[in-house]
């Protein structure tokens, strides 16, 4: 094989994760995969930690080429449709939500600070604005950390067929969970929000 270049590493190691799971991600199964020795990695990577940072970027790039808002855009529509576009980018991988839990996104600072300046010149007072994103950021985290999780937990249930304790109690799917928490979230906002003059 020829010189390995960084985006196919990370492509691969992405491919890894989805076969085998967060856990199970080494350098080493990696290297085996690519059909290197593992020190190859570390011409890109110094450590699991910065392979890992390059992965979580890489998978958020759905999310990432979502387009930003313009003006005269509702901003309440935005708002739900951005952090919607976050969670289905989190499910495409699996632990997608474990493999972005406190990931930086350096590379998205300017998106960022795009989706912002719309939201402060939507009305939004900048640190409402602020504390809505990163409520709903987290919010969409873990709930896909638990829907992820619940996955797990129903292929073991699966073959072990044990799961009667829970009969009882009302079955909410993930989807109106979320929905229903995001709406929350948007309506603490919206009564923060100041209407703006002609």
């Amino acid at each position: 094989m020829g010189k390995l270049e960084r985006d196919q590493v990370v492509f691969e190691a992405l491919d890894l994760l989805d076969e085998v799971g967060l856990d199970a991600v080494s350098t080493r199964r990696l290297a085996a995969r690519l059909g290197v020795e593992q020190p190859s990695l570390y011409w890109h990577f110094r450590n699991k930690g910065e392979l890992l940072a390059a992965m979580a970027g890489a998978a958020m790039v759905p999310h990432a080429a979502e387009p930003l808002p313009v003006a005269g855009d509702d901003w309440r529509e935005w708002f739900l449709d951005n952090t919607r576009s976050f969670r289905r980018t989190l499910l495409m991988r699996r632990d997608g939500a474990r493999l972005h839990a406190g990931f930086v996104p350096v590379a998205d600072l300017d998106r960022i600070t795009r989706k912002m300046q719309f939201l402060t010149e939507s009305g939004v007072p900048e640190f409402d604005a602020q504390m809505a994103m990163l409520a709903a950021s987290r919010f969409t985290v873990g709930s896909v950390l638990e829907q992820q999780a619940d996955s797990a937990v129903d292929d073991v249930n699966d073959v072990n067929d044990a799961d009667d304790a829970n009969d009882d109690l009302p079955h909410i799917s993930h989807d109106t969970a979320f929905e229903a928490g995001l709406a929350l979230i948007l309506a603490g906002l919206d009564g923060r929000a100041q209407p703006l003059t002609p």
